[in-house]
């Protein structure tokens, strides 16, 4: 029984001290909440206007409707990779070397474990925000059938904590800041483009095919269009997906950032 409360006990301290990670970042996003609001607010407003009304007239239905109804779940699946993303790879990095927030924070008696869990704790929430952004704004240009729509958040959010994943993956493994270049350029924009959000990918090669069901953002724009479509059914191997990646990938964020911080600490 003393063993178990003990365990109990630690779990429940581990719980707060990642806590208190997430609300220091949240913390700090107050501040300056309205610049980068803005910023991750218009790119996807400008990819609805351009391209759903302005290439949209040209464009026939797909998949039975109009074209601006079809990639506008799309991106509220892409506003939740870019801002979980963006948080975990830059942020991160920036908090872990330039503002050595990390050391401050391992001053105290958090762990390593604990701030990665609240950095991926805060990069899926800060994702799940935008999403939710997002889809107030195709909602309110009446380009959502369902309000089945709002029952995708959970599964936002699961989509968010897999890029926080990757992206924290990706911060304790890149050799500089710059790095991140390649990281957007070779795996963030191919995702973006090849995942559904613009066209099927059964219209693209099947190799190109393949390689997007294994993304992500594939799987979070399925589920994102079926629930807004008022189908949500036809989005549960996607779901499944989701959860079983997140799953998956969770280990290695704790891992690789471990190693990242020790061997930083080592060089000091």
């Amino acid at each position: 029984m003393g063993g178990e409360e003990n365990s109990r006990n630690n779990l429940i301290m581990n719980i707060i001290r990642a806590y208190r990670v997430w609300q220091r970042n949240f913390t700090v996003y107050t501040k300056r909440y309205k610049s980068s609001m803005v910023l991750n607010f218009v790119e996807p407003v400008l990819y609805l206007v351009a391209l759903g009304y302005g290439l949209g007239a040209f464009v026939k239905d797909i998949q039975g409707v109009p074209y601006i109804k079809f990639i506008a779940p799309g991106l509220i699946a892409s506003s939740t990779m870019f801002a979980s993303s963006f948080e975990c790879t830059y942020g991160t990095y920036i908090r872990m070397t330039y503002q050595r927030t990390f050391d401050a924070i391992l001053a105290t008696p958090i762990n390593i474990d604990d701030l990665v869990t609240g950095e991926v704790l805060w990069g899926a929430a800060k994702g799940t925000l935008y999403g939710i952004t997002i889809m107030i704004v195709v909602s309110s240009f009446s380009l959502v059938d369902s309000f089945y729509i709002v029952l995708s958040v959970p599964f936002i959010f699961i989509t968010g904590l897999i890029f926080a994943e990757i992206a924290v993956i990706a911060s304790a493994t890149v050799p500089g800041i710059d790095s991140f270049n390649y990281f957007n350029t070779l795996f963030m924009t191919p995702m973006f483009l090849f995942s559904g959000i613009f066209f099927p990918v059964d219209t693209l090669p099947s190799i190109v095919a393949k390689i997007s069901f294994f993304t992500p953002l594939y799987h979070l724009v399925n589920v994102c269009r079926a629930f807004a479509s008022g189908h949500p059914g036809q989005a549960g191997w996607d779901i499944v997906w989701l959860i079983v990646v997140a799953a998956f990938l969770a280990p290695y964020p704790f891992r690789l950032m471990r190693k990242r911080i020790l061997n930083r600490q080592r060089a000091i």
